[in-house]
């Protein structure tokens, strides 16, 4: 595991624990993937519920609250694939 998904892992397990129903991935574009789930987040590439693919620098500015998820997406620099009203709770758990 390199050392960009291990922050995710430090940063996101808070935020994910408990709150997240079902399972997301996020794919960090040439870094990997996490994934996050009630318990928190962990690196891995399984199936997920909903799958979110930007760059480290993108969900970086959402992660810090300089990127808003939506326009992120609506501007192509944040990839949604599976339901989207998921992609959203997902999102708020990243900004929160």
């Amino acid at each position: 595991m390199n050392d960009i998904i291990q922050s995710y892992i430090e940063t996101l397990t808070p935020k994910a624990r408990g709150t997240i129903k079902g399972t997301a991935k996020l794919v960090i574009t040439d870094a990997g993937s996490v994934m996050l789930d009630d318990t928190g987040a962990r690196a891995g590439n399984e199936d997920a519920d909903v799958v979110l693919i930007a760059s480290d620098e993108v969900f970086r500015n959402i992660l810090s609250g300089e990127q808003n998820p939506v326009m992120a997406f609506m501007s192509s620099k944040l990839k949604v694939e599976g339901n989207t009203q998921r992609a959203l709770k997902v999102s708020s758990i990243l900004t929160g």
